[in-house]
């Protein structure tokens, strides 16, 4: 059971192809479609990056924090249990210890114990590290509660976020965030790991101006040596790419290529069998982000954070042989609850007369770790907002919300927050994913009230799955040299996806692959070539079809490096069956 899906042209506007007349044409195409307007907005130096100084709040972060320097407080880093949550906590850690911090350790929530942000029983756990000064990373733009305890004992607390905020603010001594209120900072997509990599950019700036290295014999540190963790809470995090986030990420990815980056994160890649020298950002989000997720899905994101701060070879690999077998026991964990969710949306189908709008799925034995990830798994199929819950208590449940292009999924349920207040206990999130919780016995009427929103906001189209096309490639394009080309053109990610091209091929063999991968040969038209393609997680009812021998393809250019063999495969993202008149 799958949504219809069709494949469409991305609108080119031709007036501004002119602006791209020394790329290949069909790299012109490809950035002209994700509305690039001048090659200069491909420049990836980090000269081009924005500017910190017009983000609000960074004077007084970094007044707070030169002040716990020079009087050697104690520096407690509070993270979020999540990949960006675990880099974000690497990049404090790492920087102000290269500042001179003496006294620096860090904190991340267990979340099955304690929930997200800075709550006022982390405060209490936090206080038995006795610090002076509390740094949030990638979390508090809504620990009202959390902040004002903390300030009542007498902490310093800066909050360092990019969450969305609520009508009111902590009564933190500094917030950095580009989405708070009057804030300039002309990047709103900032992950939490480039927050705070910023925050420490500032910070260093400040230090150089009061001579802090030279006097007192510390090496100055040039912090471009953390953008490849930088680039990984990026990627992991699913921000949109906009054109300062791929300025991260892009050098970020040189430096792992380079071999110049973590051992943890070396380790990572390593441990999924990929090339450090051919990294991309499909490495880091579906090979390296699982397994650090991992941690803080089923157990402890501290094994994650040792990772990546671990300073040799020999240790790193130790933590990511421990986070590798806890991604594996994560599969294990989704593939029975996605299945069983797979049947719940069926008989949700069977009962409902209309069509359904939202999805809200609840099973009382239900991991809370994993529920984001089926979550995401569902919208996929379905191309509906989903919500999975799990149970927290015997009367409080947990919530993971995925959504589809076209629906802000957090300023919906503040939609549905503002409407029932009594509904929903907490939420917060991004415009694709979000969290919330609420009472056990809330959960049918929410249910009613999250779809009449949802009913609400999404327009007709919204409900179309579309796989957007960057074009029909001429068969004397469809090389491995044009896949080398686009591969490493630019960091492609949310918001600026990695190019899909269409056409139709003749289908020659078709396979199955571990009982869910289906193996393709292909024809190209009018030519004696073939090319091999492969469509991961198929549904196995349906392919293998040797009644089908001809089809309009939707595709991604790869490179199949394999035997020390290097060959072009096709990525297969859609089959749209031409039937034979």
């Amino acid at each position: 059971m799958t949504t219809a899906r069709v494949i469409k042209q991305r609108n080119i506007n031709n007036d501004t192809l002119a602006n791209f007349d020394h790329l290949h044409p069909v790299l012109a195409r490809i950035f002209v479609g994700r509305g690039v307007t001048d090659q200069k907005e491909l420049a990836t130096g980090l000269n081009q990056l924005l500017p910190y100084q017009s983000l609000l709040g960074i004077d007084a972060a970094v007044a707070c924090i030169v002040h716990a320097l020079h009087t050697q407080q104690r520096i407690l880093i509070v993270g979020d249990f999540d990949a960006d949550g675990a880099t974000s906590t690497t990049i404090a850690m790492l920087a102000l210890a290269q500042f001179g911090a003496e006294y620096i350790d860090f904190l991340v929530p267990n979340r099955f114990e304690y929930g997200y942000g800075l709550t006022p029983e982390i405060v209490e756990v936090a206080l038995q590290h006795n610090p002076d000064l509390i740094i949030t990373v990638d979390n508090g733009i809504t620990s009202i509660e959390g902040v004002a305890l903390a300030k009542s004992k007498g902490l310093s607390v800066i909050i360092t976020d990019h969450h969305l905020a609520c009508e009111e603010l902590p009564a933190a001594d500094a917030i950095v965030n580009p989405n708070q209120p009057n804030d300039q900072f002309q990047s709103k997509q900032l992950a939490g790991c480039g927050v705070i990599f910023y925050v420490m950019l500032a910070v260093r700036a400040e230090l150089r101006k009061q001579n802090w290295f030279a006097t007192r014999n510390i090496k100055e540190p040039n912090l471009a040596e953390l953008l490849d963790i930088v680039a990984l809470g990026t990627v992991a995090d699913l921000v949109p790419l906009d054109r300062n986030n791929r300025i991260l990420v892009s050098q970020g990815l040189a430096r792992i290529k380079a071999g110049k980056c973590r051992p943890g994160i070396q380790a990572l890649i390593q441990i999924a069998n990929r090339q450090l020298s051919y990294t991309q950002t499909s490495d880091l989000a579906f090979a390296v982000a699982p397994r650090l997720n991992a941690a803080g899905r089923l157990t402890d994101m501290s094994i994650g954070i040792a990772c990546l701060l671990a300073e040799t070879m020999p240790e790193a690999m130790r933590f990511a042989n421990q986070l590798d077998s806890l991604n594996k026991e994560r599969r294990e964990i989704e593939a029975t609850m996605s299945q069983q969710a797979f049947v719940a949306v069926q008989n949700l189908h069977i009962l409902s007369e209309q069509t359904l709008l939202a999805i809200t799925l609840y099973d009382p034995n239900w991991h809370q770790g994993i529920i984001g990830i089926v979550a995401g798994r569902i919208k996929e199929r379905m191309h509906r907002p989903v919500i999975a819950f799990a149970k927290v208590s015997d009367d409080e449940l947990k919530g993971s919300a995925r959504s589809i292009p076209g629906l802000h999924i957090r300023d919906a349920l503040d939609v549905v927050a503002k409407r029932y207040p009594q509904l929903i206990h907490k939420f917060g999130g991004h415009a694709m994913a979000a969290g919330l919780s609420l009472p056990l016995k809330n959960l049918d009427q929410f249910k009613i009230a999250f779809s009449t929103v949802i009913e609400e906001l999404l327009l007709p189209d919204d409900l179309k799955s579309v796989v957007y096309s960057d074009g029909i490639l001429a068969n004397n394009e469809l090389t491995l040299t044009m896949a080398e080309q686009v591969k490493y053109a630019s960091p492609w990610g949310q918001a600026f996806p990695e190019p899909i091209f269409d056409g139709i091929f003749d289908i020659v063999e078709q396979r199955l692959l571990q009982g869910k991968h289906l193996k393709l040969r292909l024809a190209l038209p009018n030519t004696q070539r073939s090319v091999d393609a492969i469509y991961f997680n198929i549904d196995a009812k349906q392919w293998p079809n040797h009644k089908i021998s001809r089809a309009k393809i939707a595709y991604r250019l790869d490179i199949n490096r394999y035997g020390g063999h290097i060959n072009l495969q096709l990525m297969v993202e859609y089959i749209e069956v031409i039937t034979e008149e």
